[in-house]
């Protein structure tokens, strides 16, 4: 199936207007000046949305051919699902190891394992009673698996007790 010129010029355009919408985090101006409160007040939300549907119903994009597609990508990629998935096993009284693995297809977080590790540690040492760990051991790198290769990130931290208020 051939695309006309001047849909592919304004599929091409939506995409790009949509990225650009999409990166602009709230309250900050966009390259043209508006904001996205400015945007959903005037009920710009609401007519990107209708015009996505018009134009996908326009090149007949809900055939149920194209209805099952969409259906088994967002199935595959999931994308409510969490980023990293972590794994936490005990290697002593106070030793805690951790290892993290990334979703196979993402649409960002690849530098964020420290900070997931961190906030991880955080909690536990909080939860535990703990006044706070230290990072024995991180380290991270790429598993190469078929048919995607994701990110791993490993670490060890020992949470330790208040050195001054012990009875805590």
């Amino acid at each position: 199936m051939r695309i006309p010129p001047r849909t592919a010029c304004l599929m091409l355009g939506a995409a790009m207007l949509a990225a650009a919408c999409s990166t602009t985090p709230t309250g900050e101006a966009t390259f043209a000046g508006v904001t996205q409160d400015d945007v959903a007040a005037s009920g710009g939300t609401v007519a990107g949305i209708a015009g996505g549907a018009l134009m996908a119903r326009k090149l007949s994009y809900f055939k149920p051919e194209y209805i099952a597609g969409a259906l088994v990508a967002y199935a595959i990629y999931d994308p409510l699902a969490p980023t990293w998935s972590i794994d936490v096993s005990r290697a002593g009284d106070e030793r805690v190891r951790m290892d993290l693995r990334m979703k196979s297809l993402i649409t960002g977080g690849e530098g964020e394992a420290r900070q997931v590790f961190l906030r991880s540690a955080q909690r536990m040492a909080e939860a535990g009673g703990f006044a706070g760990y230290d990072v024995l051991r991180y380290e991270e790198g790429m598993e190469s698996t078929r048919p995607f290769a994701r990110r791993v990130a490993s670490g060890e931290i020992r949470l330790v007790r208040s050195r001054q208020f012990p009875q805590l």
